[in-house]
């Protein structure tokens, strides 16, 4: 009887203990509680890049909709963004605020490869995520030597390397010009290309002009690169500089094949600034659904994208592909934050953003999928070519994806 009796006060502990283990299971770190996250975010709402800063009112207002919703696993979002006006050491200032004042559990799709690398040490050694950067440099994907930091969107260079092989097929009589930021950004596009071209890459380069981010007219290297008599003009600028250099591609009579990078290929930023005419023909690749464009008219993912615009930002420009950004970078955080469950802790966070697998937000093309591993930082691997044709961006091809080489 006492042997019994044992036993079953035995099993009596055993299953407090695994009652307690369940409640105590509950781990959280600074910016995490039973009722909140508190999420950081840096964006350009003013300054040379400030095109970009619907992204950050888009993800707000995605916030809003899941607090709406009951928030995650039972938890609100507290959103705490802050403008950096795409300026390095403002964004370092704004950075230790986010994590030294404010506590946030994490930073979240901030913007800029130069302002990011600026604090890219700092989220490390503090062990705070860099998580879903909105910029595609290559370096981003780093886990050995930078396992808090991890880009979004597909790299630079391997849009850069499908570009350069898209353009030797297209174009096997190619003189190309390659026009690009002298920064990060631009350096890793000219890279990437000259991977694909190799040992053909000083026969088929006939120029190569870098603009600053500080000047306010690129006409002069526009007017240069023409002279050079290049067939094929790579295009590795942001927003403001794209669209300008397609206005005066276009007031020069200059007729190459174009090819531009798909930070820039917002119609409602880029390519209605430059005019429509000018921008006919201009080749890009994308990995985003565009909201404008009536094929995906009956399509699950964009219904639930434009009812969340009316609702949550009623009279935003769709044409804008940096508002659809927004939401498929939210969509994925969201979604990393509910893989999380109870473990609410900084590493958990970085063991579930690189334990995607196969999620599809609703705003990328079908068959573009996010899978990320522990040793692959890099979410979104894939992209289709495009070309714009009367005012919208039409798909073409297959999907590439990295991993083969494309």
């Amino acid at each position: 009887m006492n042997k019994k009796l044992s036993l079953l006060a035995a099993a009596t502990a055993l299953t407090l203990l695994t009652t307690q283990g369940a409640y105590a299971q509950k781990k959280y770190d600074t910016g995490a509680s039973d009722t909140e996250i508190k999420i950081g975010n840096v964006e350009a709402y003013s300054g040379p890049a400030s095109a970009y800063g619907i992204i950050g009112k888009t993800e707000d207002a995605y916030f809003k909709m899941i607090n709406d919703q009951g928030g995650i696993n039972g938890r609100k979002i507290n959103f705490i963004s802050y403008d950096d006006g795409y300026s390095p050491p403002k964004t370092v200032e704004q950075v230790r605020k986010l994590i030294e004042s404010d506590e946030v559990f994490l930073v979240f799709n901030a913007l800029g490869t130069p302002t990011q690398t600026a604090v890219q040490k700092y989220h490390n050694a503090k062990k705070v995520p860099q998580l879903f950067l909105a910029t595609g440099a290559s370096k981003w994907n780093d886990p050995k030597a930078f396992p808090w930091t991890m880009g979004f969107q597909p790299s630079y260079r391997v849009e850069a390397r499908i570009f350069a092989k898209y353009i030797m097929k297209a174009k096997p009589d190619a003189k190309v010009a390659i026009f690009y930021a002298n920064d990060d950004f631009g350096k890793d596009y000219v890279a990437g290309i000259k991977e694909i071209f190799g040992d053909k890459a000083s026969s088929l380069i006939v120029a190569e002009e870098s603009y600053e981010t500080t000047e306010p007219s690129i006409d002069s290297h526009i007017v240069k690169l023409k002279g050079t008599g290049a067939n094929v003009f790579v295009n590795i600028a942001t927003p403001k500089f794209a669209a300008q250099a397609i206005k005066k591609i276009a007031e020069l009579e200059w007729k190459p094949m174009q090819v531009m990078t798909d930070v820039s290929i917002s119609i409602g930023a880029v390519m209605q600034p430059a005019g429509l005419q000018a921008s006919e023909g201009v080749l890009s690749a994308g990995y985003l659904k565009d909201a404008a464009d009536p094929q995906w008219k009956d399509d699950d993912g964009m219904k639930k994208f434009l009812a969340f615009v009316n609702k949550y930002m009623p009279g935003t420009d769709i044409t804008d592909t940096n508002v659809v950004y927004g939401y498929t970078a939210a969509q994925a955080l969201v979604q990393t934050l509910k893989q999380c469950g109870d473990d609410l802790t900084r590493e958990n966070v970085m063991k579930q953003a690189a334990s995607l697998k196969d999620f599809a937000p609703d705003t990328l093309i079908p068959g573009i999928k996010i899978n990320t591993s522990s040793s692959d930082f890099a979410p979104i691997e894939q992209l289709k070519m495009m070309q714009f044709k009367g005012g919208k961006w039409d798909l073409f091809g297959d999907i590439i994806s990295a991993e083969t080489g494309g």
